[in-house]
Order: C-alpha cells, then structure tokens, then sequence
C-alpha cells in the first residue's frame, strides 16, 4: 500500500516539506484544490526531491479546458520524471457554474467525454497520431506542430479519478488509470455500492482491480495528546457536515437511513448556519464515516475497513516525530 502525506500550499515551505516528507518515506504528496492552485505547490516539490510522488488529489476539471489541464499536468510530470498522478473531481454544479463561471452538462457523461479528450491529446502528443477529438461537450481539432510538446520521454501522466456515485465511479473503472474513492463514504457504502460499480467498469474495460489503483484516504480524527484528538473529533464533525450538506453525497446519507439529516444541513448551509450544522452529526454518524482514535488505533480501524483492496491511502498526523511517523507508516504497511 502507497501512503501519502498532504503538503503545505506556503510556497515558501513547500520545498523543506517536500524534503522532509520523502526522508521519512512517504510514497507521495498530494494536494487539494481548496484556496490555492495545486499545482504550484507541486511543481516546488518536484524540484525539491528526486522520488516521492505528487498527487492532486484533487484538481477540478471542470473549471479547466481538457486542453489546459492536458499541458499542465504534461509539464508537470515531465519536470518531475514520470511522477505525477493527476487526481480529477468534478466538482458540484453551483461551484462550476458561479464560482469558477464554466459549462456544467451531465457530470459523469461530461467527465467521461473530458477524459477522453485529454486521451486524445495525448495520443496526439506522445504517439503522433493526428488530433481529431470531436464531442457532445469537447472539441479538439488543431495541434499544429509548434504546439506540440517535444519532451516525452517521461510519458503521459497517470489520471485517477474521485468518484461517489455509481454512475462516476464506473467512469473511472472503464477509462481512468485509478479511482480516489472519496472520504465521505461508509464502509458498507464502499462495499455494496461503490465495489459493485468499480467491477462492473472494470469488466468493460478489460481489467482487474489488480491493474487500477484504488485511493481511499479516510476523514480521520486523531492525536497525539487528548485535547489534539478532541479537537479533531470536532474537525471531523464540521467536515462531515459539510460534504453532507451537498445533495451529490446525500446516498450515503440514504443507505444509513439518513437522507432527511441531508435536507436539514442544506437549508442550514444556505442559512450560513455552518457554525450548528457540526452539532447535528452525533456519534454514530462520526465513527461511520470517519476513522476516530489515537492514532495506532486509527491505524489498525484503516486496515480493517478496506485494507484488503487499496492501493494507496493518506496518513499524516502533524503533531507526531518523524520517529514516530516511520513506525506507523511501516505498521499500515505491514
């Protein structure tokens, strides 16, 4: 199992992260597209380190053209010798269309196409094939040869992609390199809805999951010290409220028997009543989607739930030494 440690997006501490993290044997860093682009910080990292990977985990493809997103992350993982892996979400509807004012369609259908499209791309740009990628959404029809990349050497980057619903995680089974199986999830929901539409991807595809890389990095609670935990917990409470608020995650909600709690949380988001939506998750709900104990607790509670079937998790705990880190690190992967 690869594990992975979020970085900083301080540009000017990225590099001393980036080195630290690779001494203490890390597999890859990754960052999230929250306030800060992520592929700023990677880029530092990359310059700072000569094997650890770097993940966006994950980059909004909808707020970018495929044509865009297609050079960035070439750029990228050729400065970085193959190292990228190019972690995709969507994003949700009102986020696309008023914060970053680009096109929504069909979410799965459109991913689909966009994948696609970036494939084409680089098919044109690493096999010389000629670009004719024409679309419902996406249209790709001129690379002239001024505009094409000439260091290829490293290859075209690997695409994971984060999926929910079923409809985008057979998506990612039949066209991506990899799925980032998205932490607001339950086990059993990973097992009796996520698994099925991931197998079902795979058999039209052709593969195994043995050829896909399944990224599962849980909403963890943890510490090193009561008060750190405690306030974790309460991190944890917050971040769940949160993603339930948005009708895209309510199904997990549904399976639990919970689908009202995601009506409420909405009407209190759109209140701006996000300080009390925290107080609505109780016990039950947190240690159903979250991971909470001190943190070899937490360790073993990761290896049980789908340890069996990922390739590539998220671990980090801030307050702890570099000691102690690499003998987590070795008990998750053990």
């Amino acid at each position: 199992m690869k594990v992975d440690a979020g970085i900083t997006t301080n540009m000017g501490a990225v590099a001393t992260d980036a080195r630290r993290l690779e001494a203490m044997g890390y597999d890859g860093i990754r960052v999230s597209e929250l306030n800060h682009d992520p592929f700023l910080p990677l880029t530092l990292a990359a310059d700072a380190t000569e094997s650890i990977e770097l993940v966006t985990s994950v980059a909004v493809a909808f707020a970018r053209s495929p044509m865009t997103l297609a050079q960035t992350a070439h750029d990228l993982n050729a400065f970085a010798d193959g190292r990228l892996v190019l972690g995709l979400g969507s994003q949700v509807k009102p986020h696309i269309e008023r914060r970053f004012s680009m096109p929504w369609y069909k979410a799965a259908r459109q991913m689909r196409e966009y994948i696609e499209a970036m494939h084409a791309i680089y098919d044109c740009w690493y096999l010389d094939e000629p670009l004719n990628f024409v679309g419902e959404y996406y249209q790709h029809t001129l690379m002239p040869r001024t505009f094409q990349p000439d260091n290829t050497a490293a290859g075209r980057p690997r695409i994971t992609l984060s999926a929910t619903g079923p409809l985008m995680t057979k998506v990612a089974a039949e066209i991506a390199d990899g799925m980032i199986m998205h932490p607001f999830s339950s086990e059993r929901y990973m097992r009796e809805v996520t698994l099925p539409a991931i197998e079902a991807g795979l058999a039209l595809s052709e593969r195994t999951l043995d050829e896909f890389e399944l990224d599962y990095a849980p909403i963890v609670a943890t510490g090193a010290t009561e008060e750190a935990l405690n306030q974790s917990i309460d991190a944890a409470r917050d971040r769940i409220a949160f993603y339930g608020s948005t009708e895209a995650y309510r199904p997990v909600f549904e399976l639990h028997g919970w689908g009202d709690l995601q009506l409420e949380l909405n009407r209190m988001n759109k209140r701006r009543q996000q300080a009390e939506m925290a107080s609505l998750i109780d016990d039950e709900i947190l240690h159903t989607i979250a991971i909470v104990g001190e943190p070899t607790d937490v360790i073993d509670r990761m290896k049980a739930r789908l340890g069996d079937i990922i390739g590539r998790t998220g671990f980090h705990v801030t307050s702890l030494s570099d000691d102690d880190h690499a003998s987590l690190l070795a008990r998750l992967r053990a």
